[in-house]
């Protein structure tokens, strides 16, 4: 049998998709333990059992100055961040993308002006933001709308501009005006793909977060992350590097999820 006609069952896909990571996981032991027996003060491939150590204080005792549990105060502020800013981008590309794909005057008018901004790197206009909105929060949420809406509002429209004519033409003979048109065969259609389109942006959206927040926070993972690295510390880092792999990877999983028990048409249910 080819390769190309094999399939993996459900076990041996959980068992393959392990496999890479767990010889990762080796090989990076393997060259801590070579660092540390040459050197036993070595920080650039710090053991298991200082990692631990380190990220107790932080997960388990309070900051004398706030009060707050470091760990727990850098992942809830990055995720406030993130919610809002994602949430803010994807309902402004659902109701672009939407004008853009069922109205061709609307997509002539504005179609070029989200190209364009679509295609501007986010981390230049940063300074922009700061200088315009402060330091504040505003900034952070706005690089992360700026970042990963326009490129959601074209992959909308050209999903629903993309829609069989058929349809258009059957629902116009059928009396629907271009707003039910829009709310009853462009929205149901969408949908699946917006969610799709919010997997897709969770990887950039990290990153414009990471970045705002290593530049101007005072709480935040990014800004944990680039607060240890003048001290070495990558007992700290590794782990919040890790910790935002996992939730970057919770968050696409519960996205996949949604998107196959609210639509499991468009994932071949049934077929």
């Amino acid at each position: 049998m080819r390769w190309v006609n094999r399939h993996a069952r459900r076990g041996d896909r959980i068992f393959l998709g392990a496999l890479p990571i767990l010889l990762l996981v080796l090989l990076y032991l393997f060259l801590a333990v070579q660092r540390h027996a040459a050197n036993p003060m070595d920080k650039i491939l710090p053991l298991p059992a200082s990692m631990v150590d380190a990220m107790a204080a932080l997960l388990f005792q309070a900051d004398q100055l706030t009060g707050q549990f470091v760990f727990w105060a850098d992942t809830l502020a990055s995720l406030q961040r993130l919610g809002i800013g994602l949430g803010i981008a994807t309902l402004s590309a659902l109701v672009v993308g939407l004008l853009l794909g069922v109205l061709p005057p609307v997509r002539a008018t504005f179609g070029p002006l989200v190209t364009v901004v679509a295609v501007i790197p986010p981390i230049a206009l940063l300074p922009i933001l700061f200088i315009a909105l402060g330091l504040g929060e505003t900034a952070k949420v706005a690089l992360i709308v700026i970042g990963v809406a326009p490129v959601m509002m074209r992959d909308i429209a050209a999903h629903v501009a993309a829609l069989p004519r058929e349809q258009i033409v059957k629902a116009q003979t059928l009396g629907a005006s271009s707003w039910q048109i829009m709310i009853r065969v462009a929205l149901p259609q969408a949908m699946p793909r917006l969610l799709h389109t919010m997997r897709l942006a969770l990887g950039p959206a990290w990153v414009f977060l990471i970045s705002a927040e290593a530049i101007a926070s005072d709480v935040g993972l990014g800004y944990r992350i680039f607060l240890v690295r003048r001290y070495l510390s990558m007992d700290v880092i590794i782990p919040y590097v890790a910790w935002i792999a996992i939730l970057a990877i919770l968050m696409d999983a519960v996205l996949t999820l949604a998107s196959r028990r609210a639509f499991p048409w468009a994932h071949g249910a049934g077929h």
